[in-house]
């Protein structure tokens, strides 16, 4: 199985294919992008923000490393359509393998065959989306697949999806949205206690998409499209442990990071995939063989 030129966390702490629990999966796309264009250059640098990590994770006392990290070669692809197609194929053959797969992009679109495959992989699967818009347009710039229609092009596998974070949206997407599984920025900036109530409105199999413009743009600058009155660090984190203590999180993907002149956005961007794959571990190891899909 061919491996990226560098790996995440550095070679001295990479497995190889066959050894290897987890696969990061790069995925360099930026074709829809509406605004700040450069999404295609993130998974790159989160990868080389990566050889600078800490692998002793202070808050689950473990190092999440020692499961094996294998980083895949990048899927490049001149379209869409080939893109999606390329993503569902590969995270399909990862997922026989038994591989747990966390997707670096590129833009949101990037989520798209991922959660394809994943939808076909996993019974009950529900999505947790954090981000600072809906994501439900229909089309977008003429496009079915742009960055800004993920979430409606994931709704055609996946039915229960909670969003968190939002603070933006269009009027046509509000008429299409259930309410009651978005959790508004403004609604929750204030308080934890929403963390419950979002997590417990999904089932026990879980995928996450995090677009990092969830993140006030303070603390994370380097997206395509800002908003400000984000989510803080530890908002994101204690969501995320909740989800990863309670539920079964099966993949994930942490996409638009936009990269400029400051280093921070990527380390960040790179600290928070290793985080999370050291929460999933600790807290639910036993991630794939119980919960296939059977064919």
């Amino acid at each position: 199985m061919p491996g990226h030129a560098l790996s995440f966390c550095g070679p001295k702490y990479s497995s190889d294919y066959a050894q290897a629990s987890i696969v990061i999966l790069p995925v360099p796309f930026d074709k829809t992008s509406t605004w700040i264009k450069g999404a295609d250059k993130g998974p790159q640098k989160i990868i080389e923000a990566s050889q600078y990590l800490e692998l002793y994770d202070i808050e689950t006392n473990s190092e999440v490393f020692k499961k094996g990290i294998f980083t895949a070669k990048a899927i490049h692809a001149a379209t869409s359509a080939e893109m999606i197609k390329k993503t569902d194929s590969a995270v399909s053959d990862y997922l026989r393998d038994n591989k747990f797969v966390a997707v670096l992009g590129g833009e949101h679109s990037v989520s798209i065959g991922v959660i394809k495959s994943y939808a076909g992989n996993f019974e009950d699967l529900s999505i947790l989306h954090l981000d600072a818009h809906t994501d439900r347009r229909d089309t977008y710039k003429g496009s079915r697949y742009n960055h800004g229609c993920v979430i409606a092009r994931a709704r055609e596998y996946v039915e229960n999806i909670v969003s968190v974070g939002i603070r933006s949206m269009d009027s046509s997407e509000r008429r299409n949205a259930d309410s009651k599984r978005i959790f508004f920025a403004h609604s929750i900036h204030d308080s934890e206690k929403w963390i419950d109530d979002a997590v417990n409105l999904l089932t026990d199999n879980v995928y996450v998409t995090i677009d990092l413009d969830v993140l006030d743009p303070s603390l994370m600058p380097s997206t395509g499209t800002p908003e400000p009155g984000g989510l803080g660090w530890y908002q994101v984190l204690k969501l995320l442990r909740s989800a990863a203590e309670s539920k079964r999180i099966v993949g994930f993907d942490v996409v638009e990071l936009c990269p400029s002149d400051s280093w921070a956005p990527d380390f960040l961007a790179a600290k928070l995939v290793y985080i999370l794959l050291s929460y999933i571990y600790a807290f639910k190891p036993h991630i794939l063989k119980s919960h296939r899909r059977k064919s």
